[in-house]
């Protein structure tokens, strides 16, 4: 048996839609940080699925490419997998997210390997807006309307209300992702938080937002709270991905 030269590096597989430029920035200095609060290092192996605008065909047409993308990411024996394209696990639905995940983790242990943890951007902000014990949110993102709606309404399917949203209104995807993330701020000022448990700044991964997020903590919320709430799910997803490589061991 081959053994890793780290036992403590965990590799992280990532489903991306291929007109996606910002998570494969912002998700290493992520994980840069978690390696300060713990001896685990991490590194990032990305594929990518075709989507070049974000409508409800295109994002279907992605889904059904999963398959084979995670073919490709568990050749690298990776410890765990994120699906990182948003709206394409949640615009199925909550019936059509369990079914989504319950695929990925089917076909990930199919192929006879140590099977990865399996996680996607949807289910990741659903577990987030849990451990805040946010029942009422505020959600920006920069989708046309109707897309922001039907991302909204899912939300609501798991007991969550949406009270207000703003949509900037961008369908072509490499174009989210030259949206400038200093821009949130004034959005949001512009939006009722009154009754908010929490405000979701980019329903979309590929927005811009990582380098604004402690300033919107600072003028919109708990910062306290949303920082702690980060750390629980960053635990979560260190805690599972040394799991798997403790029972390949």
């Amino acid at each position: 048996m081959y053994a890793r030269p780290n036992d403590e590096e965990h590799r992280i597989g990532l489903v991306l839609a291929s007109s996606h430029t910002t998570l494969e920035a912002e998700l290493p200095e992520l994980l840069r940080r978690q390696r300060f609060a713990s001896d685990d290092r991490f590194t990032l192996h990305a594929t990518r699925l075709r989507l070049p605008a974000a409508t409800p065909q295109t994002l279907a047409d992605t889904m059904a490419g999963t398959e084979a993308a995670i073919d490709l990411l568990c050749d690298a024996q990776i410890d765990a997998l994120v699906h990182g394209c948003l709206p394409t696990v949640m615009c199925a639905g909550r019936a059509g997210m369990q079914q989504a995940q319950a695929r990925m983790q089917s076909h990930a242990a199919s192929l006879g390997r140590m099977p990865p943890v399996v996680l996607s951007a949807a289910a990741a902000l659903l577990q987030a807006l849990d451990a805040l014990h946010a029942q009422r949110i505020a959600l920006i993102a920069p989708h046309p309307v109707a897309l922001t709606a039907r991302l909204a309404a899912v939300i609501a399917e798991h007991g969550i209300t949406v009270a207000t949203t703003r949509s900037l209104g961008v369908a072509d995807n490499a174009m989210i992702g030259l949206l400038t993330p200093h821009n949130l701020l004034p959005v949001a000022a512009t939006m009722d938080l009154s009754n908010c448990d929490a405000l979701v700044l980019s329903a979309c991964t590929q927005m811009p937002s990582l380098a604004v997020i402690e300033e919107a903590e600072q003028r919109f919320g708990d910062a306290e709270a949303e920082v702690e709430a980060e750390a629980e799910v960053e635990a979560e997803v260190v805690t599972t991905a040394e799991d798997t490589g403790a029972q390949g061991a």
